[in-house]
């Protein structure tokens, strides 16, 4: 008699209806891939009246997701709420305790108590399983934990969130502010009604610390994440980086670096030429740089109902056949602590746009302090404001007016070091924009 396997799908929010929907469309497929008879036969929500689309006869309905975790029904349990904390972190401790296998979306959950959860896990004898917590519906999870165990990974990075790409794309095509393009994600879903989790780059953070754990056999440590979003990009940031050859990504890049793995998330300009350039709206994309394949960067959907359902099937059926691998890649005894680089440490090119008063001597005197610094500048570039010549017979207005550079590889505290001097130089109207410049 064949196996079976019994679900128990706790939030059935869009993600959770598509896993419902999903399961049942690809039983048979499902069942001849796992060799298990694949059966939802439990679900909770917090509204049990709403329409969701779903056939949920013969399920047993569950108001409180713990008692789901418990019940002697379930095998394997959905967790789909989502959130760090909660009701999300009560079920998937419950169904590991009570020695039931889990399946997550949920990387604000594994971010913060993975460690603790993994561990739990393997003492109990059960998976623990999350490839859609990261990157939606492309199975960068399994890429590293699994596809490349015989490389030795350097780099991971990429565009992890949806939301923030969308708005960067919008930016640059329709040069349209930031604020425009966050309203227009909003009214189409892509954005949340308070977005600072997202386009602060904490999402994207969260994820970064998953893929480091799995790519460099250490801690999962998501407080050790420098995080910037992009809510200061201009759309003059994004017409620069045109001009000079580069696009202007949100990314996050974990990296193996003197003294430890340095993990970031920030605006960054890529070249034109690159992979990860050519991602626009709401797709994502991960690269990873390892010796025996080299560079290797999947491109796909991050987010969405079907796109995430995929990866989490893909870990149900994992389950079904009995397919077990660590948590994190290697026994949770043998990850390592993470090693944190502070971001001072980071060493790389820099976009850096200063608002100057045009005068003369301006540009000597920033040239002046960046070379006390040790800093290279590979190129210059200054925009007047077209009444200059007007006003002044030597082209000067006086005006602010932006003064773009681009460095050659430089270390972050050398570089907020010359900026603090030019502002205390009086050079400045207004507050530097730096970019992190990432080089293929």
């Amino acid at each position: 008699m064949k196996q079976s396997l019994r679900l128990g799908v706790a939030g059935l929010g869009t993600v959770g209806a598509a896993v419902v929907r999903m399961v049942a469309r690809r039983a048979d497929a499902l069942s001849a891939t796992s060799g298990a008879a694949i059966h939802i036969v439990a679900v909770s929500s917090r509204d049990k009246t709403r329409d969701r689309g779903i056939d949920l006869s013969g399920v047993t309905w569950f108001d409180d997701p713990v008692a789901l975790a418990r019940s002697g029904e379930v095998d394997c349990v959905v967790e789909l709420i989502g959130g760090s904390d909660g009701p999300a972190k009560a079920t998937v401790e419950a169904a590991i305790a009570a020695g039931k296998h889990v399946v997550t979306a949920n990387k604000a959950l594994l971010a913060k108590h993975g460690a603790a959860l993994a561990k739990a896990a393997e003492d109990k004898g059960v998976i623990l399983a999350y490839e859609a917590s990261v990157a939606g519906g492309i199975p960068v999870i399994k890429a590293l934990r699994e596809g490349l165990t015989g490389n030795a990974v350097s780099r991971v990075y990429g565009i992890m969130n949806g939301t923030c790409n969308y708005i960067l794309t919008r930016m640059e095509r329709e040069g349209l502010t930031f604020e425009a393009c966050l309203a227009d994600a909003q009214a189409l879903g892509y954005a949340e009604a308070d977005p600072t989790f997202d386009v602060e780059g904490y999402d994207t953070a969260h994820k970064l610390a998953i893929l480091t754990s799995l790519a460099f056999g250490v801690e999962i440590d998501a407080d050790g994440v420098s995080v910037e979003g992009i809510s200061a990009i201009q759309p003059l940031d994004l017409k620069m980086a045109e001009e000079l050859g580069y696009r202007i990504k949100l990314l996050g890049v974990a990296q193996v670096a003197e003294g430890g793995i340095e993990q970031r998330v920030h605006p960054t300009m890529v070249p034109k030429s690159s992979a990860i350039a050519q991602v626009m709206g709401v797709t994502n994309a991960v690269t990873i740089d390892a010796d025996a394949v080299g560079e290797l960067t999947l491109i796909g959907p991050g987010a969405g109902g079907e796109a995430t359902a995929s990866a989490v099937v893909a870990d149900i059926c994992d389950v079904a056949a009995g397919t077990r691998r660590p948590t994190f890649g290697r026994p949770s005894g043998d990850l390592t602590p993470s090693q944190r680089i502070a971001m001072q440490r980071h060493e790389g090119g820099y976009y850096i746009r200063l608002t100057v008063h045009d005068r003369p001597g301006v540009a000597a005197g920033v040239a002046t302090r960046m070379a006390e610094r040790d800093i290279s500048i590979e190129s210059i570039l200054q925009r007047r404001s077209e009444s200059a010549a007007s006003k002044d017979p030597h082209g000067r207005s006086g005006q602010p007016v932006p003064l773009v550079l681009i460095t050659y590889a430089a270390t972050e505290g050398n570089i907020r070091a010359a900026l603090d001097a030019i502002a205390g130089d009086g050079l400045l109207a207004e507050a530097p924009q730096l970019i992190r410049i990432e080089r293929e």
